[in-house]
């Protein structure tokens, strides 16, 4: 306690640059997954994908970031161990924003797009084991993370792939692609509708206080698929071309309707990523804030300063711009080509999954999902479609992620108490 009262100030200062250094790795790292798949198949510039990403995940941040957050992330440790000493809580949460801040800006650099939720899960359950005691940490969440790595993707992948399929028999495999590009195009833009809908709502307006029961939630997202889709076939129903042109000229006009609706879902996932990672940062800022302002107390739940959601949406903000171009490189190019529609298929995939586990409670990483899709859409094309070097790559950064963060964090939990314990 008289660690909290003499240097709290001091330790909230540091917990700031830690964790606007978390949101930046999350920029650079996560957000980059989200806008990969619009860069890797033309829909969008990279300098177009880094402008809107920054503008929609900024604002699912800020504004859909929440007013309160949870301060220990998904529950993955008990705080009642450190009611006698919470500057201990304090120094942990301070190291797993540097260990998992680092491990994401070295895995950024490599290109490697691996989850920022279980950096920082597992950059906590490493000081807890190591610095305080293992009996605190819930091991069975820590299993069911490693579980995920598994089905997570295969899940998007299996989506993905069925979606893909979809689309190359009802459309492009067809004698006339454009035709039935006008036929059943607004069924894909009704799913996508749907599910951009459901993510938001379940993945970001939660936080600023706006609840719907299931079946409101899913009332609101038919109806906003409906729109989109009646608007989808107004516009798409304007496009003419010249029935004797070949057929490639009819694949490219596809090809155009699906890059539109790639934009419309990057956006949706973007408001949502940033409504709902941002607390990857801001969650152990928060903790910290609170339990010196508090004077020690440790709440289950922390009412967020004014300043920690700009913070934490700047920071991923920064990070995207500076340093993002690596990881979208690697979702977009590194893992298969990448059409419009082999793009809209992965996006949706991803959406639909992120659905599947908010309603069962599976706990999932959106790049794993993402990863999983991108996989998925390759398969259609067979296995040499796959740059299977990237992919070893990816996984192997995946399994590394929950140890390096634990190692990183013990090492700065250590020489954080060694700095003020005398």
């Amino acid at each position: 306690m008289e660690i909290l009262a003499t240097h709290g100030t001091t330790l909230v200062i540091i917990a700031a640059l830690f964790g606007f250094f978390m949101a930046w790795g999350i920029g650079a790292n996560d957000v980059a997954n989200a806008m990969g798949t619009s860069v890797g198949s033309k829909a969008l510039t990279i300098k177009q994908a880094i402008i809107i990403a920054m503008i929609f995940e900024f604002a699912g941040a800020y504004l859909a970031g929440g007013e309160v957050t949870s301060t220990i992330r998904k529950g993955i440790i008990d705080s009642a161990a450190f009611v006698d000493q919470p500057e201990l809580l304090v120094f942990g949460m301070i190291s797993a924003l540097l260990a998992a801040g680092l491990w994401l800006l070295i895995a950024s650099y490599f290109g490697w797009p691996v989850s920022t939720t279980h950096s920082i899960i597992g950059a906590i359950v490493g000081f807890a084991a190591v610095g305080v005691n293992p009996d605190i940490v819930e091991w069975g969440k820590v299993t069911g993370i490693v579980g995920s790595w598994v089905v997570t993707p295969l899940i998007a992948g299996l989506i993905s792939y069925a979606i893909f399929m979809s689309a190359q028999n009802l459309i492009f495999n067809t004698a006339d692609p454009l035709r039935n590009a006008k036929r059943y195009v607004p069924g894909y833009m009704f799913l996508a509708g749907f599910m951009m809908s459901l993510v938001t709502i379940k993945k970001g307006l939660k936080h600023v206080g706006i609840h719907f029961d299931t079946l409101e939630a899913y009332g609101l997202a038919v109806l906003v698929g409906i729109v989109v889709a009646m608007i989808g076939k107004y516009f798409i129903s304007r496009i003419k071309i010249d029935p004797k042109a070949d057929k490639k000229m009819h694949y490219t006009n596809v090809e155009k309707v699906f890059a539109i609706l790639m934009v419309i879902t990057a956006c949706a996932m973007a408001f949502a990523h940033g409504s709902n990672d941002v607390a990857n940062a801001i969650g152990p800022l928060a903790a910290v804030v609170s339990i010196v302002h508090n004077d020690g107390e440790i709440a289950g739940k922390a009412a967020l300063a004014w300043w920690i959601l700009p913070l934490g949406g700047l920071g991923i903000v920064l990070g995207l711009a500076i340093f993002g171009k690596r990881v979208i490189a690697t979702i977009g190019n590194g893992i298969t080509h990448l059409t419009p529609s082999r793009g809209f298929a992965a996006e949706l995939a991803a959406a639909t999954t992120v659905v599947i586990a908010s309603g069962t409670g599976l706990p999932i990483s959106t790049t794993q999902t993402l990863v999983g899709a991108v996989l998925g859409v390759g398969m259609a094309r067979g296995i040499a479609a796959l740059n299977l070097g990237v992919v070893r790559s990816i996984v192997v950064s995946w399994v590394v992620t929950l140890p390096i963060g634990a190692v990183l964090s013990i090492m700065f939990f250590w020489m954080l108490r060694g700095m003020f314990i005398a």
